[in-house]
């Protein structure tokens, strides 16, 4: 992401050595308007209320469809 920006991150909350929040912080650092929408096949939780206030968009649940997937990008996109 340094060479390149990207228009969404799609930031799954469990990850090896850095959660999605820490990615997200990470990332704001380099582009802070950077948006972002959140997956997880838990509920939400702290972190994912962390970095909603960050500025991350939309949770959704996993498993979820293409389609739905598809919306979601859709919605956060147009913000």
């Amino acid at each position: 992401m340094q060479e390149q920006p990207v228009d969404l991150l799609i930031l799954d909350m469990l990850m090896p050595g850095m959660n999605g929040r820490h990615t997200y912080e990470e990332v704001k650092k380099l582009y802070p308007a950077q948006k972002a929408i959140i997956s997880s096949g838990f509920a939400a939780d702290e972190e994912v209320r962390k970095a909603q206030e960050l500025g991350a968009g939309i949770f959704f649940k996993k498993p979820y469809t293409l389609r739905q997937l598809g919306l979601v990008v859709l919605k956060e996109l147009k913000k």
